[in-house]
Formats: C-alpha cells, structure tokens, sequence
C-alpha cells in the first residue's frame, strides 16, 4: 500500500532505481471530503441506533445483537476518523505519533472484517430461521447469538495483531508519514500476510453467506403452501435481509478487496510499469471510503431489517419534542399500546396448529 504523501515515490524492494514518481495530490480533497461526510452521517445514524435499542424495553432479539455489535464497531472506527481528515486536509502530514497511527490502520481493519464476520452470523441466523425454521431453535438463542458475537470479535482481533506490527510512521521528504503497510524490507512477508488475511476474512464468508442466500431464495420462491412455518412479513423480512447483504458487499467490500489485492500483487511482482503501478494506487485509494460507507450503510440496514423500529424512533422522537420522556408514566401506555399495535400488524397470521410456529417466531 502508498504512503500518504502528496508526490508519491514507490520503490517496492528493488531499489530507487526502479522508483516510481508521481502526484496523489487529489487524495487531499477526495479522502478529507469523502470521510468528513461519513463522519457526519454515520455518527448520528449509529448514535440514533445505540439509542433507540438502549431504550427499548422488550429483550434484544438475536438480530439484534449482531447488529448491536456491528454499531460498536462502526463507532469505534468512527472515532478515528478526524485523525485522518486532519491529516488529509494538513497537506498528508500525520501529527499524532506513532501509537495513534498503528491504533488508526488497526480499527480500519477491525471495522472491515467484524463487519463481514457479523454481517455473515446474520445471514447463517436468518438461513436457519427460513429454511430450518424448527430443528435450528436450539441454536438460534441468545445465548448463541452472544457468543457468535464474542468469538467475532476474538477472531477479528487475533487476525489483525500483525497490522499493530507491520503499521509504522515514517519521514519522507520532511514529512512525517504514517503508513498502513510493512517497510519494503519485510514487504513479502506482509503480502503472504495479506493474502491470507483476504482468504479468512473475505472470501470464505462471502462464500457463506452466497451459499446461505442462494438456499434461501431457494426456499422463499416456493408457494406459501410449502412454507407453513414461514409467514408473509417473515419471508419479506428475510428478502430484505438479503438485499441489504447483498448490496452491502457489493457496494463496500468487493471493489475494496479487488483493488487491493490488484494493488499488492503489482507491488509483489516488483512491477516496473509506473502507469499499471498509478492505476492500482489510484483504485485502491478511491475504494478506500466505500469501506468505510458501510459504517453509514450499517445502521439502514437494522432500521428496514425491522420494521417496529422506525415506528419506534418516530414515537420516541414525538415524545421528546413534547418534553415527555420516553419511559415517563404519562406516555408509557400510549407508547405500548402503539408497539402493541406494530407488532400485531407485522405478525403472521397464525394457523390453527401454529404453537410451533409462535415458539420459533421467539427466537427471531
């Protein structure tokens, strides 16, 4: 990966003699806009989501909790943010030590890949409740989904150790310069590093969760009749599940990770072409934030996940504006009359023989 500096010189590891020169001036304007909006949007998006659920009364349903997690991640990451607008806006010149830049690349990565690890337990958890709707409610708990969320988060963290290592701070040309890759000296080993990382925490669960959509569809194209398990609001649940995933990934994380591996194999190849070099520099770099759009996308996707919780916000919001606290007396029956309300008109019609079929909804 290029240092941030605004005329980048790119040597690989053989020497400057085969150096690469030329401008990234354009990060300057691109990377500071492009992070100050997501900033703005996804503080007050994740902020408006950990409030509404901290509110909420009734207990965290297991989608819940998977997203709850993916909005920690998302702020945490967001914390780091002005950091790199400071630094983009200062000319690429990073002022906050070396600590603070490893800490920046690491929660960049952390983001990343707990969100595709999170986002992956959510689509497993809704493929069971779909297609194994009765035999799975073992395993779709709470209990469950917590330690789905807590391994997660130890995978995420063991998988990324090395980038606290291979992230250094630099001086080029008076600059000091912090760098979210190896030295060129150990620049082999942070591709092998890389490439395994890719195959861990990229593609093995795009393939899951490939896998778990393609059996869901599957199974949502067949006749109601077919499905007594499943009502009409469940299916539509799980269809926007599915498009949101979908269209998550495809926005955010699969041109990020074709750019970058496009990126490191020149880099491995010791390339000499300096405009194929420029190209992936310049893809790589522009992809960047669309990573880093999935904190804002994260939140939409636990908002039209389900739909009880923009009728939730709303009320919520109502009764502020009136000076009447969420959980006052004075508004208490009014609100649960109305989450009563929300929840009978998204509820399935039940069946005479439906027992099952109300014990499984408690697990979703």
């Amino acid at each position: 990966m290029l240092s941030d500096i605004s005329n980048s010189v790119i040597s690989g590891s053989w020497g400057d003699r085969g150096a690469c020169h030329f401008s990234e001036s354009y990060k300057q304007v691109y990377l500071s806009l492009t992070y100050s909006l997501i900033f703005m949007l996804g503080m007050p998006l994740n902020g408006a989501v950990l409030w509404l659920s901290w509110c909420q009364t009734k207990r965290w349903s297991c989608a819940t909790i998977y997203l709850m997690n993916l909005v920690v991640a998302d702020l945490l990451y967001m914390l780091s943010l002005p950091l790199l607008i400071i630094t983009y806006a200062a000319g690429d010149t990073w002022l906050f030590g070396e600590m603070l830049c490893r800490l920046v690349r690491f929660l960049f990565y952390t983001n990343l890949y707990s969100s595709i690890l999170l986002l992956t337990c959510i689509s497993l958890h809704r493929f069971l409740g779909v297609c194994h709707p009765l035999s799975s409610l073992s395993y779709r708990t709470h209990r469950h989904a917590w330690q789905a969320a807590a391994a997660t988060w130890t995978l995420v963290v063991l998988q990324l150790l090395p980038t606290l290592v291979f992230s250094h701070t630099d001086y080029v040309n008076g600059q000091v310069i912090c760098y979210d890759t190896a030295s060129p000296e150990q620049f082999d080993h942070f591709f092998a590093y890389s490439i395994v990382l890719t195959l861990s925490g990229f593609v093995f669960p795009s393939l899951i969760i490939l896998g778990c959509y393609s059996l869901m569809v599957r199974s949502l194209t067949n006749p109601v009749e077919d499905l007594p398990t499943t009502g009409h609001t469940a299916r539509a649940k799980s269809i926007r599940t599915i498009l949101l995933v979908c269209g998550l990934f495809t926005l955010c994380f699969v041109p990020f990770h074709i750019a970058r591996f496009f990126y490191l194999v020149i880099r491995f190849l010791k390339s000499q072409d300096c405009q194929l070099l420029w190209a992936a520099s310049m893809a790589y770099k522009v992809c960047r934030p669309l990573v880093s759009m999935s904190s804002c996308l994260n939140p939409v996707l636990y908002f039209l996940s389900q739909g009880n919780n923009r009728a939730q916000l709303l009320q919520k919001l109502r009764q502020n504006k009136m000076g009447k606290h969420p959980t006052g007396v004075e508004g208490a029956p009014r609100a649960r009359q109305i989450q009563l309300k929300a929840q009978c008109d998204l509820a399935p019609k039940a069946s005479p023989s439906s027992k099952e079929n109300r014990k499984w909804r408690q697990h979703e």
